[in-house]
């Protein structure tokens, strides 16, 4: 777990993803079209992605992937981060973490 929280902390925006996954597919578009560049890890080619995974799913981070971490704080997964995008305050919390400046 310290491991996971360790890296969430080191990037203002940092997605745990899985290559295979659709849906973080669609995250990390999204971030890219907002001009954001987040740290990605993709669990299934990390040597520890299988104990990260667990951690993840220790904090509450269910499904486990996407895993959307901004600020060093865990937002939430797909559903959370595409609430917060159609409701104006994505953008918002990306300002307030220093990943977008305008």
């Amino acid at each position: 777990m310290d491991r996971v929280a360790k890296l969430a902390s080191q990037k203002a925006v940092v997605i745990f993803s899985k290559s295979s996954c659709c849906m973080c597919h669609a995250i990390k578009r999204l971030f890219y079209e907002q001009g954001v560049s987040p740290a990605f890890y993709e669990l299934d080619e990390e040597a520890r992605g299988r104990e990260m995974e667990w951690a993840r799913m220790r904090l509450g981070c269910s499904p486990s992937v996407p895993a959307v971490f901004i600020g060093g704080k865990f937002v939430g997964s797909a559903n959370t981060i595409m609430t917060l995008h159609l409701n104006g305050s994505l953008k918002k919390l990306l300002r307030e973490a220093g990943a977008l400046w305008l």
